[in-house]
């Protein structure tokens, strides 16, 4: 089944003292591009977040997010009282003041706050790290969803290609036929006296330059194959990309040979449905 590189997921949990919120958003690329942003406190796992989400999500452009909350009483900068207390003593010892007042001055002089670094808990990074699969996973269900809406879109256009062609086929000993009565109507025209023998080998050389049989036979195979990757186990963009490019290889060859104006109307409709598969097989994993 294909799956799309485009995705979202989101996963929040309720810590003791701390929310966290953590989004993965995704559209296609031609590889893995992954930004991520997460608090300092988290910097170092980040080589295991994206070590996970590279082998998760595989492809695409990737924004992983971890946004932290702070709920609880707990805060990591602090009074240095003791700092303080000096501070008030000896501004005591140059002015008389209200003690309200020297407090406000000596909360703003040098280490009277101090911010402590937070150390990572690891009992809490488990279920953090948790919270990841879940988003992970989420997002993964989401490019699966949209897997099968451009599956849908795929099986449908590739039956018109396929319901073209049979036209084309159909179509194929009439425009023989036309190319036959050119040549004969271009010769009788000449008022000349030809060889009969010489002219329809002449013709069937000139005929069998237009034939398409061999084109239409890859392209037959180049559809089936098509449907078959689509319901390979795998999801594979880039192969699906390789056969459409076949297909278009087909179909360009059979309007360069048709010299056949209501063929070459049939060859335009198959280009603009192949150029709507190749579009959106941009966005498949």
């Amino acid at each position: 089944m294909i799956q799309s590189m485009t995705g979202y997921g989101k996963s929040v949990i309720q810590l003791p003292t701390k929310k966290i919120s953590i989004e993965v958003k995704s559209l296609n690329s031609k590889n893995l591009d992954l930004n991520t942003r997460m608090p300092s406190l988290y910097r170092e796992k980040e080589l295991d977040i994206r070590k996970l989400i590279a082998s998760k999500l595989e492809r695409g452009k990737v924004d992983f997010s971890l946004y932290m909350e702070i709920t609880g009483e707990e805060t990591s900068t602090q009074i240095n009282k003791t700092v303080v207390k000096q501070y008030i003593k000896q501004l005591k010892e140059v002015v008389d003041g209200d003690e309200t007042e020297l407090l406000k001055m000596a909360i703003r002089l040098p280490d009277a706050i101090t911010t402590e670094r937070d150390e990572m808990d690891e009992d809490e990074w488990e279920e953090i790290a948790a919270e990841i699969n879940t988003a992970l996973e989420r997002i993964l269900q989401y490019r699966l969803d949209e897997g099968q809406s451009l599956e849908s879109e795929f099986l449908d256009r590739v039956k018109n290609i396929a319901d073209l062609l049979e036209d084309v086929i159909a179509m194929d000993p009439e425009r023989i036929e036309g190319v036959r009565e050119r040549l004969q109507k271009g010769v009788s025209e000449l008022k000349e006296k030809v060889d009969e023998n010489r002219f329809e080998q002449e013709l069937v050389f000139y005929i069998e330059k237009f034939d398409i049989t061999e084109e239409k036979v890859r392209l037959k195979n180049h559809l089936d194959y098509f449907i078959s990757a689509l319901n390979s186990d795998d999801s594979n963009g880039k192969k699906l990309g390789f056969i459409s490019q076949e297909m278009g290889r087909e179909i360009n060859t059979i309007g360069s040979k048709s010299n056949y104006a209501p063929m070459q109307k049939l060859v335009v409709q198959m280009k603009d449905e192949l150029e709507k598969i190749k579009e959106q097989l941009l966005n498949v994993l």
